[in-house]
């Protein structure tokens, strides 16, 4: 399966929280929490539709200053979703700058601040200076963005204030079998991407499908249902890929649980592992994941893949330490 999602951290283990994800074939990235983002090439913070903050901590928020500075002269929205404060927030960062000569900029920042009930949207517009506009509310059900190709949802954590965990995952992949292209005379093309959006956007099976291209000189068409396409192993549809990213969590069984349940079957899941479980105490009192938890809750959730970040500064001699905490409990087998 050709992966839809590339995930890495922007930073080392040490460094700033981020989680930059391109999204193939969209021409478009997300991120998972926006600490420090200097380093990112400008080319790849444009293509960035939609920031998602587990909490407002400075070295999780830091970074949409130099995000806004990048983006403010583009002709783009940009959405913020965040916990209950990141309006304000927003706000704050953005009423810290003048505004007099942006009156053509078509820029704007939609906000998206969500409770355990209800999620509340506000809009900040560049040509209005971003100026404060108060969108409609809606029942919050754990799903932030469900589009055609893929969902994102989260859960509320606690860390002495409300965290978010992330998860994105692909609604289901399309595999075109190359093999059936052949056998019914279809080359590969750009009609392959027009079929895969009626996929996505969940046409119905006797939709009948025009598959034009190029053939001798001449322009040739086959028409087909799309449950033509899949009873005839042209089309492929199987589970989707999913990554699943958790920042800044206190040790609780209720974390515990809300984690393993956000992540299950997750194919990569970034965890923080801020300290080894022989400093337990210092975690609880500082609110975060030990390695050992990490690698519980990543083995708990049945994911494919464990990535651990977020580590505490104590540890720059030695993080192999924690690389063999998370890994070695990730591994244990009932």
């Amino acid at each position: 399966m050709v992966p839809v999602f590339h995930p890495r951290l922007v930073n080392g283990p040490f460094e700033d929280p981020c989680l930059y994800i391109d999204i193939q074939r969209e021409g478009r990235a997300i991120l998972f929490d926006i600490g420090s983002i200097e380093g990112v090439e400008a080319a790849m913070l444009m293509r960035v539709s939609d920031v998602f903050v587990s909490h407002t901590h400075i070295d999780h928020f830091i970074g949409l200053d130099h995000l806004l500075r990048l983006l403010l002269g583009r002709d783009k929205r940009l959405r913020i979703f965040g916990p209950p404060g990141i309006i304000r927030n927003v706000e704050g960062k953005l009423s810290a700058y003048t505004w007099n000569l942006v009156e053509e900029y078509t820029f704007y920042i939609d906000v998206h601040e969500v409770s355990e009930q209800s999620v509340s949207t506000a809009k900040f517009i560049a040509s209005e200076g971003f100026r404060r506009r108060y969108g409609e509310t809606r029942p919050f059900n754990g799903i932030l963005i469900k589009e055609p190709l893929f969902t994102v949802e989260t859960v509320h954590l606690d860390h002495k204030t409300p965290s978010m965990a992330f998860s994105i995952m692909e609604n289901f992949h399309i595999n075109i079998n190359k093999d059936a292209l052949v056998k019914y005379g279809l080359p590969v093309g750009p009609w392959l991407n027009d079929l895969k959006r009626c996929f996505r956007e969940e046409m119905p099976m006797d939709f009948e499908f025009a598959a034009g291209f190029e053939k001798g000189g001449g322009f040739e068409e086959k028409v087909f249902t799309l449950g033509e396409f899949v009873e005839k192993r042209i089309v492929i549809i199987s589970r989707g890929q999913k990554v699943a990213y958790v920042a800044d969590a206190s040790i609780s069984n209720e974390n515990r649980d809300k984690i393993s349940r956000l992540a299950s079957g997750s194919d990569t899941f970034f965890c923080e592992a801020a300290f080894l479980d022989a400093d337990r105490e210092k975690a609880l009192k500082k609110n975060h994941l030990t390695a050992r938890e990490a690698g519980a809750i990543a083995r708990k959730a049945g994911v494919h893949r464990l990535e651990i970040f977020h580590f505490s500064p104590k540890y720059r001699d030695n993080p192999s330490e924690l690389y063999d905490e998370a890994f070695r409990e990730f591994s244990i087998r009932p």
